[in-house]
């Protein structure tokens, strides 16, 4: 007995058609054409009216949204469908939520389904226990073979030899390992990031001096037609930071370092891929395994660099360096409840306050204390320690002036001889081609001039950047700079020295400080980089006084004086005296 009515047949087919990736679209285009063939075979079986399916291409049947499938379930409920054609169970669904909603909506309606083995009836007790074996041995295999890849690939990666891509700078030597890219103009782009995260200590700055230098960086670009290949682009910040915390670069082998999330939203899974996960949680982590720009040690550097500089993460970390004349933010801890001190400004001057209590629980503020004074010994402390290293900093400032070529000029040359050698390789094909065939010629002959273009306008910038080029230092200027690394107290007060520059030396030295206040005094505990540590204690200033109060001596003055004779006088007399007021500024008879 045919499982086929005349009600089925008067309804329409529905096809449906699903490959799971991008890859298999663009490699397996058998699969796809036998799925369309099925449109004949449900002409052959009857009807007349076949709609194909195929907005699921790409999309995977293990759970994730399928608008085609939704469209499927949707005509089902209306009663347009008289039969569901597919080749097998997996291309309707590889998971079991699916697969039997699929079976009831059919069920309830009538609805047949059809693949290569058969045709089965919802309806029918034994078509049914058919139907939900296949969808069970459909999600079982999906399952093994989910799990035997990602098993042979841990395996291969554990013996450091898995490369689904290369990062740029290197390049495949071999199947299992990889080597620098010999690329001269590659290798010394990535070594310039480095030197300047080394010197500057940020990623938004390096990423904002390479924006503002003009200087491309390279990056790795996978076209299915040409492969793997090297593109010049000027960095974005993301390019940056990337290249920062890629231990690949470190010369250590590294997988696991991200992590997919699933998650269920409208009924449906919902997969976050590339969510990034703590060095202690890398699945395989293998160091020394071939050539680095940088050193492992320096790598945990810039690690520890970058996560000190992020803001809003609670009081593990000092955070950036930020606008402000007080030169301790960041740094000082208190040492009542061990939370980070904040900072605030009253007019010129500012304060350190500690008022994570009352932000948190509402109680009172911890310790509160002006900032010009600790500032102050803080900076001379750590000015006398450094002070061997003065003399050392400004030959190193000498010899970065008086160097070669700036490091964007040294990357337009580099670019300048890859363009010279396109233009001569584009010169070699055009001399190459029978002039007479024109269909050929002419396009070489653009190339060629596209070339030449290129090496003009590199040409033009290495031109405009000799020409602002600064003037190399004279023997003055020379000799100003050596005094000032002899006498680092001179050049930590010189007008041209910022608060971001004495905020980052400080910084480079210290760790942090741990501050309190007990019996009328400011202790402070510097915590060097190296693991040292220096007690340094204030006086608190007592009520009124402050660096602008009036000499003790002419305050008497003022009160003899004031049994005699009126303000104004008083004020003119101290004027001829020269006895000026806290603010260093001459008399009235307002201020007396």
């Amino acid at each position: 007995m045919t499982k086929i009515t005349v009600d089925h047949l008067g309804r329409g087919a529905f096809v449906y058609i699903r490959q799971s990736t991008a890859d298999q679209l663009l490699n397996n285009p058998e699969s796809r054409r036998r799925q369309y063939g099925l449109s004949d075979r449900a002409r052959q079986l009857g009807w007349t009216a076949v709609e194909v399916i195929d907005d699921d291409l790409g999309r995977s049947g293990g759970g994730i949204k399928r608008p085609g499938f939704e469209r499927l379930l949707a005509a089902i409920c209306e009663r347009r469908v008289g039969a569901v054609f597919a080749i097998e169970a997996s291309r309707l669904a590889r998971n079991g939520r699916d697969w039997h909603t699929l079976i009831e909506f059919c069920g309830l309606v009538g609805t047949v389904i059809v693949d290569e083995d058969g045709i089965y009836d919802p309806r029918h007790p034994n078509d049914r226990l058919l139907l939900g074996m296949k969808g069970t041995m459909s999600e079982l295999e999906l399952s093994l073979f989910r799990q035997r890849s990602q098993e042979a690939l841990k395996q291969k990666a554990r013996r450091g030899a898995l490369f689904l891509s290369v990062a740029a700078g290197y390049v495949r030597a071999g199947r299992d390992r990889i080597e620098k890219d010999p690329n001269q103009r590659v290798q010394e782009a990535l070594s310039l990031v480095f030197a300047k995260f080394s010197e500057l200590q940020s990623v938004r700055q390096v990423h904002v001096w390479l924006r503002a230098e003009g200087i491309a960086l390279p990056v790795a670009c996978h076209r299915a037609a040409e492969g793997r290949s090297i593109v010049w682009r000027l960095p974005l910040y993301n390019t940056v930071h990337n290249i920062l915390t890629n231990p690949v670069y470190a010369g250590a082998y590294a997988f696991g370092r991200t992590m997919s999330k699933v998650s269920v939203k409208d009924g449906r899974k919902r997969v976050e891929r590339g969510l990034r996960r703590p060095q202690s949680e890398w699945d395989v982590l293998l160091k020394d395994q071939h050539e680095g720009y940088i050193t492992w040690s320096e790598f945990e550097r810039n690690q520890r660099a970058i996560a000190n500089n992020a803001t809003g993460k609670g009081s593990a970390v000092t955070g950036a360096v930020r606008r402000g004349e007080l030169l301790l933010a960041g740094l000082l801890r208190c040492g009542h409840c061990g939370r980070k001190l904040y900072v605030g400004y009253g007019g010129k001057a500012g304060r350190y306050y500690c008022q994570g209590a009352l932000v948190n629980h509402g109680t009172e503020r911890c310790i509160s204390f002006g900032g010009l004074r600790a500032d102050n010994a803080v900076g001379t402390e750590v000015l006398r320690v450094l002070k061997p290293l003065g003399i050392d900093a400004a030959v190193k400032a000498l010899a970065a002036q008086t160097g070669e070529t700036s490091a964007a000029q040294r990357q337009l040359d580099l670019a300048l001889q890859e363009a010279h050698f396109a233009a001569a390789h584009a010169r070699r094909q055009y001399d190459a081609v029978d002039p007479a065939n024109r269909l050929v010629a002419g396009e070489l002959e653009r190339r060629w001039n596209e070339a030449l273009q290129v090496v003009h306008r590199l040409e033009g910038e290495i031109a405009e950047l000799e020409a602002q080029k600064p003037a190399p230092l004279g023997e003055k200027e020379q000799q100003h700079l050596t005094r000032l690394g002899a006498d680092l107290e001179l050049a930590w007060s010189h007008p041209a020295v910022t608060a971001e520059t004495r905020k980052r030396i400080l910084r480079t030295a210290l760790h942090e400080i741990v501050v309190r206040i007990e019996g009328g005094f400011i202790q402070l505990v510097l915590h060097w980089q190296g693991g040292d540590h220096t007690a340094l204690q204030l006086k608190i200033n007592g009520a009124g006084k402050h660096r602008w109060t009036v000499p003790e001596d002419t305050l008497s003055l003022i009160r003899e004086l004031a049994r005699l004779m009126p303000d104004q006088q008083i004020a003119r007399l101290l004027n001829r005296a020269g006895k000026p007021t806290g603010r260093g500024n001459g008399w009235t008879k307002a201020r007396v």
